[in-house]
């Protein structure tokens, strides 16, 4: 028989290990996920892992796209961490996300068609406050009304996809567009536009910002008073109170920081890759932020390879959908695995096994 024995200290070396052993589980259990649905399992892992890179015939549009899709899961991932370290659990960001990006759009086209340089960097502002002001609501509520986070923020998700599709059908649709849902294309109008910094690269100014965020989050989190303090809080409440920290004040501040993070990578996705709110403009970033967020050990750069790491099997999955008939459903069953595998392997970071001898 096994037991757990509680570590007096969480393992270092298991918290390196667990995430690329949760990555070689995953890649097995997708493997008999793909055998068992009729698929070379081998081919199918080549196609969404080595293909989208190294392939000449799919890399040259691939690798950019890279940077496209790990863009808003590292930046909202690196909001969700700096909760999840205090111990305060945002699993709303993909609400935030699509407010950002109507908030933004918004404002945007109440000014078009006018052409001014000062119009994107309002958007920007504009959809940070929208994503930062719908996570202030289970912020608030927590604070003041002591409910649940979790509960209310995700809840709040399904509220922002109703207001999604009212604005796609109603107040922001195109009036040129014959009557179909959809607001106008916001990377056509020039004002607007997200466009790549570099030719071909992918490299637009949400990947810019998710990489600075990345800088700053390292350096909030080892150099700032407010990174001790969110640490401290995660990892001893107790302790948080009697050096002072306000919880109050750090839910609102970390909340805060998630939806603004949330709505940035919104706004850049609807002025760029999406280029219009629709009724499908929600694609699960938020989601799947929080697999990045784990994955990286709530760490900014263990994010950045998580990131990467997630947008690579999205790109995959994408690929692998076309060349080998996968279905959509069994690639998110893959990302979930992900998350699964993570959360049980992390068990031997704060656990170890230990076989009782003399059980029979």
């Amino acid at each position: 028989m096994f037991s757990l024995e509680k570590r007096k200290t969480p393992s270092k070396a298991w918290s390196l290990a667990t995430p690329i052993l949760a990555v070689a589980l995953t890649m097995i259990a997708g493997a008999i996920m793909f055998s068992l649905l009729g698929k070379p399992p081998l081919e199918a892992l080549r196609t969404i892992f080595i293909d989208p890179i190294f392939s000449e015939q799919f890399g040259a549009y691939s690798r950019p796209q890279l940077l496209v899709k790990a863009g808003p899961l590292i930046l909202i991932a690196i909001g969700l961490s700096l909760g999840f370290r205090a111990g305060i659990w945002n699993i709303g960001a993909e609400g935030q996300y699509i407010m950002g990006a109507i908030f933004g759009a918004a404002a945007g086209l109440a000014l078009y068609p006018l052409e001014a340089w000062w119009i994107f960097p309002m958007m920007v502002i504009v959809g940070c406050l929208g994503g930062l002001l719908w996570a202030m609501i289970p912020a608030i509520l927590r604070t003041h009304f002591n409910t649940n986070e979790i509960l209310v923020s995700l809840l709040l998700v399904y509220v922002a996809e109703e207001i999604l599709k009212a604005m796609a059908t109603g107040a922001l649709r195109n009036p040129d567009g014959g009557g179909f849902p959809g607001s106008r294309n916001l990377s056509k109008w020039v004002s607007s536009q997200n466009t790549e910094i570099i030719a071909n690269s992918g490299m637009h100014w949400g990947v810019v910002t998710a990489f600075i965020t990345v800088i700053f989050a390292y350096v909030l989190l080892s150099r700032h008073m407010l990174g001790f303090h969110i640490q401290l809080a995660g990892q001893s409440p107790r302790a948080a109170k009697f050096a002072g920290v306000n919880p109050k004040a750090l839910v609102i501040t970390c909340m805060g920081i998630a939806g603004g993070l949330a709505g940035l990578a919104g706004l850049f996705e609807v002025t760029g890759p999406a280029g219009q709110i629709s009724t499908d403009f929600n694609s699960g970033y938020g989601f799947t932020a929080i697999i990045v967020a784990f994955l990286g050990r709530l760490h900014p750069v263990g994010i950045v390879l998580a990131g990467l790491l997630m947008a690579l099997t999205y790109i995959g999955g994408e690929l692998a959908q076309l060349m080998l008939g996968l279905p959509a459903a069994s690639i998110q069953a893959f990302q979930g695995m992900l998350l699964f595998f993570l959360l049980a392997v992390d068990v031997l970071t704060n656990y170890r096994i230990r076989m009782n001898k003399g059980a029979k």
